[in-house]
């Protein structure tokens, strides 16, 4: 079957299968939604990773989450209030669905209807100035009064200015671990505001998750996705805030940048923004302006995330040679799979469902925009 149709919600065994999935060792995002087309269902390619991640060539098995593991956080996010919603149900963020390769799961504390208005980023530096926090404070609240919801990531500095002026209107803190491990500590009570009022906290991680630095350049382009487009308030020439704006053009969205002094390192980034491109901003009404179009647009479906069955078509486990054939014609440097298959003249199904086995053996990195590359040991 192909689960997690658009309006279609999963049933709690269906869901506790996803889950187990998107937990296991060496399932991402974009694997997730290849071994759905590829088995059918979460409960099928839960069944078939052993075959598959030997046939990849794995040096060891991979873990795979149990259910038990799945139970234990179900219940971890049922003890706060929280939810897991699936790319396909109603209640999935529509912004992050339009995406390439969305989480499949997203666990979401607070109050869905703020996922409904229409949403704008503000992020910036944690060691900011006070005049960037007096700004970041002024257009979350003209932003928040003029029907947008903030999304922002809970750091210090900017992140914490846009969540605190945006309270009474919706703000939604998307975090680099999980929904029980809100960071920086000096924000839990920012946190709980969050969720105890109009908005949400999401979270792609797992419960228990205590964020690392390699976590958040993840969070950014959730941050990324969920929003119209970007505002940045202040940010150094190398911060997450610009990683957040690179990903957010990858995105086709909006990135709007605020300038600042040429003496002040924190403005580096923002005006290196302006020079390539982003949109001048110095108040609330430059934003709005540039949304207004999109906001008159209807919210497209964006790409179906689980293709049916036929459109992945079950094949005779590949052959060594087919294999080794796309194994030579990988390297570090990234490819993008529609040459890959040309070149190697194999039918796309074998060298998709070959490019699934070594990703889940470990040795396939995936980049974006449909590249891949092999792991180098």
């Amino acid at each position: 079957m192909n689960e997690a149709r658009k309006g279609i919600r999963l049933s709690d065994a269906q869901r506790l299968a996803w889950l187990r999935l998107i937990r296991s060792e060496n399932v991402g995002p974009a694997t997730f939604r290849d071994l759905i087309a590829h088995c059918g269902s979460a409960a099928a390619a839960l069944e078939m990773l052993p075959e598959l991640v030997r046939r990849g060539g794995a040096r060891r098995p991979i873990h795979i989450a149990s259910r038990e593991e799945a139970e234990r956080e179900l219940e971890a996010a049922a003890r706060i209030g929280a939810r897991f919603v699936a790319v396909g149900e109603p209640d999935f963020p529509p912004y992050l669905r339009q995406c390439d390769n969305p989480p499949p799961l997203v666990a979401i504390k607070g109050n869905l209807d703020v996922f409904r208005i229409p949403p704008v980023a503000i992020v910036g530096a944690r060691n900011a100035s006070l005049v960037g926090i007096k700004f970041a404070r002024m257009i979350a609240r003209e932003l928040g009064e003029a029907g947008f919801a903030v999304i922002s990531g809970l750091a210090r500095g900017i992140d914490t200015a846009a969540h605190e002026a945006s309270l009474d209107h919706g703000t939604v803190a998307v975090m680099a671990g999980g929904l029980d491990r809100p960071y920086p500590p000096e924000n839990v009570a920012l946190y709980e505001a969050i969720t105890d009022k109009h908005g949400a906290a999401i979270s792609e991680m797992p419960f228990g998750w205590e964020p690392r630095a390699r976590d958040f350049p993840r969070r950014n382009r959730i941050i990324a996705a969920l929003s119209l487009g970007l505002v940045v308030v202040e940010a150094a020439e190398r911060s997450g805030s610009l990683i957040s704006a690179r990903l957010a053009a990858e995105l086709g969205r909006l990135v709007f940048a605020v300038p600042g002094s040429p003496f002040d390192p924190r403005a580096k980034g923002t005006n290196g923004l302006l020079k390539n491109g982003a949109i001048l901003t110095t108040c609330a009404q430059d934003v709005i302006d540039g949304f207004t179009p999109l906001i008159e647009q209807p919210i497209a479906d964006g790409p179906a995330l689980f293709a049916p069955q036929s459109a992945f078509p079950p094949l005779a486990p590949p052959g060594e040679t087919d294999r080794d054939r796309i194994v030579d014609l990988l390297g570090p440097v990234p490819v993008e799979i529609d040459e890959l298959i040309r070149t190697s003249r194999l039918h796309p199904s074998t060298v998709m469902l070959i490019l699934l086995e070594l990703d889940l053996a470990g040795r396939l990195q995936r980049h974006s925009g449909g590249y891949v590359s092999l792991v180098v040991c």
